[in-house]
């Protein structure tokens, strides 16, 4: 009692529903007698702090086994009319599973958050929705002695950052070796089926002085990434924990959301929320690295990345149309014997069924007659080639070889032109942000310049056709 009158008197001078509040406290401490209360300082995003009301405890989760997961809950000053920022509380041995309903700080997002309405919405009930998505997916794993001393010098080492402590130049020496920063290192994201192919055609490829595979599954290694472990790979290295990506001169990502969802929209969705855990984390540990994204949709996964990363445009590609430009190239000089043609030929705009064809800017003939003639011989090539082409799916291993093309250009800066997802905006009069394949020149630090293509204005049609299509869908989405 004494300890809630206490509460009482620092509430009354902040907390517009101070009554409703106490009520909440008295609730939460009947049902979960572990939570502790105090009064703290939380910063906001955008550098604001205000003293607020949290509370720290356990809930109990099975998942196999019981385990009692800590938690951290801040509650705002206009509760109950706004729900709380709830993160978790991983000790010294423990290491954050990024998922659907995590990020890589921790933060907790969940379905009863957003919808969060008072007086349906409680404390309670929010922590039963937590325990139960937990029981889902473990949020938590258990770190090896070496790892958690491993973890424990990153946090203090991200401490001294924080408090100006540190030069950012040093962290490459918690990245691994002493040289590490020096060697042309590249960071996959994800363990799936795409993630495992990038992993084996980059190394075959042999560009990369080390691969890093980030396996952000739950529980331990599975599959693909079990025999990756068995039959180990010289310069390959698994790891769970986002350290081991840094100083990565590229990043793959392949992660897809394998949620519930019930549209295509609650798919995507799930998606940005999976990179809302990610891309900052990567982009912390490896702050000049290029972006390429592999993951569903393409088009608006490269712009969620571009956005949360804030990397410039240039560093931050999509495989786009890179596997089929290849593939339609390979058939107009093997299969049709017209390779003069396949040198200016082109699969531009969105990946899939809506692609198009187009051709960099050239002139075809001397005069009018001849330019037609010629215009109408190459688009008989064309279209036998598009029909070739068609039906031919993208298999993993086929968009891993591809991925290891793009890194190859990239690493050597070889300056290879290459059709990927890049930021579409003042090109063909498209005036929105949205990322579309675009014929670009490749090297060290991602996009050089783009490659001019023909004007023509069915392909402009298209292109601004498929533009205004993604940006609809982008405002749809909570970034």
């Amino acid at each position: 009692k004494i300890f809630f009158s206490d509460f009482f008197f620092l509430l009354s001078s902040q907390y517009k529903f101070r009554d409703l509040t106490i009520e909440e406290l008295k609730n939460v401490s009947k049902t979960y007698p572990n939570f502790t209360f105090s009064m703290n300082t939380y910063t906001f995003k955008d550098g604001s702090q205000k003293d607020l009301l949290n509370f720290s405890g356990t809930v109990p989760v099975k998942y196999g086994d019981f385990y009692n997961i800590p938690i951290h809950l801040w509650i705002l000053d206009s509760h109950p009319f706004a729900p709380p920022i709830c993160f978790l509380k991983p000790t010294v041995n423990m290491a954050i599973s990024v998922g659907k309903h995590v990020d890589a700080h921790g933060r907790i997002y969940l379905p009863y958050l957003q919808n969060w309405s008072h007086p349906k919405s409680t404390v309670i009930g929010l922590i039963k929705e937590m325990i139960a998505k937990f029981e889902e997916e473990l949020p938590l794993y258990s770190l090896s002695s070496s790892e958690a001393a491993r973890q424990s010098e990153l946090l203090s080492y991200i401490a001294k950052i924080t408090a100006g402590e540190t030069d950012m130049k040093s962290k490459t020496k918690l990245g691994g070796g002493k040289n590490e920063g020096c060697f042309n290192k590249i960071t996959v994201v994800g363990a799936g089926d795409l993630g495992i192919a990038c992993v084996l055609a980059v190394a075959a490829k042999g560009a990369a002085d080390k691969v890093v595979l980030l396996d952000l599954s739950e529980g331990a290694a599975k599959g693909g990434t079990m025999d990756l472990e068995i039959f180990a790979l010289p310069n390959v290295e698994i790891s769970k924990d986002f350290s081991a990506s840094a100083d990565s001169k590229v990043v793959v990502l392949t992660v897809n959301s394998l949620g519930n969802a019930q549209t295509y929209l609650d798919v995507i969705q799930s998606n940005v929320d999976l990179f809302r855990g990610i891309i900052p984390a990567i982009s912390h540990y490896s702050q000049n690295t290029v972006l390429i994204v592999a993951s569903h949709p393409v088009e608006v996964m490269t712009y969620v990345s571009w956005k949360l990363s804030a990397f410039p445009k240039s560093r931050v590609i999509g495989v786009g149309a890179n596997l089929d430009t290849e593939r339609f190239q390979y058939i107009l000089t093997n299969l049709l014997k017209a390779e003069v043609l396949a040198k200016d030929a082109w699969i531009i705009g969105e990946q899939g069924e809506d692609k198009v064809l187009s051709w960099t800017s050239c002139n075809l003939a001397a005069n009018q007659t001849e330019a037609m003639a010629a215009c109408n011989s190459r688009e008989k090539v064309a279209n036998r080639a598009m029909e070739v082409l068609k039906g031919k799916g993208q298999r993993s291993w086929s968009v891993g070889l591809s991925v290891a093309d793009l890194t190859d250009s990239i690493l050597k800066d070889k300056r290879k032109v290459h059709s990927v997802s890049t930021l579409a905006k003042g090109c063909c009069n498209i005036n929105s942000e949205v990322f579309l394949s675009l014929p670009c020149v490749l090297g060290t630090n991602g996009v050089i310049e783009m490659v001019k293509l023909e004007e023509d204005p069915l392909v402009q049609e298209k292109l601004q056709s498929g533009a205004g299509s993604i940006h609809d869908l982008q405002q749809q989405l909570k970034l």
